[in-house]
């Protein structure tokens, strides 16, 4: 099924749990725990902070070649958001994609998440672990901090 006619289907709308699809258009199911929701708006808060330019997104779609992704945080540049604000999903990542770790999710499943957003032009992919801890990445490897935030908290306070 095409990710906007899902968007729009009103059955889908009010769901208590985020869905993507697979390569084949199937709609993926993962539920979220309050604590992923605490760690998702505090991601938000302190980029919000820090951020001169451009927009922080959450559930943020790309299109990639296994099919819709929603990264829980995204932040764009203006150039980015300029070029693909119509879009949904978007055929090229932003800048950053943010996972936060969720007890369903495997390492497997967010490494080819990683890939799949570098794939589709993603500068860095952030992890946040279920403790806080922050994961920072560049098609290249890890890195130790972020370099297009380079204060933003190697953890991230849940209190």
């Amino acid at each position: 099924m095409n990710w906007a006619r899902l968007c729009e289907n009103p059955v889908l709308a009010n769901l208590p749990y985020k869905i993507q699809t697979d390569k084949w258009g199937n709609i993926v199911m993962s539920p979220a725990s309050n604590t992923h929701g605490i760690y998702q708006a505090k991601i938000v808060a302190l980029l919000s902070r820090m951020m001169n330019t451009g927009t922080v997104i959450t559930e943020c779609s790309v299109e990639t070649s296994e099919g819709t992704k929603v990264a829980d945080v995204a932040w764009a540049s203006n150039t980015f958001i300029k070029a693909n604000k119509e879009m949904t999903p978007f055929v090229e990542a932003p800048e950053i994609c943010v996972e936060i770790l969720s007890p369903s999710n495997t390492k497997a499943e967010m490494n080819e998440k990683k890939e799949l957003y570098f794939a589709r032009g993603c500068q860095e992919f952030w992890l946040c672990g279920s403790d806080g801890n922050m994961q920072f990445y560049k098609n290249t490897g890890e890195l130790a901090h972020s370099r297009i935030f380079v204060e933003f908290p190697v953890v991230v306070e849940m209190y």
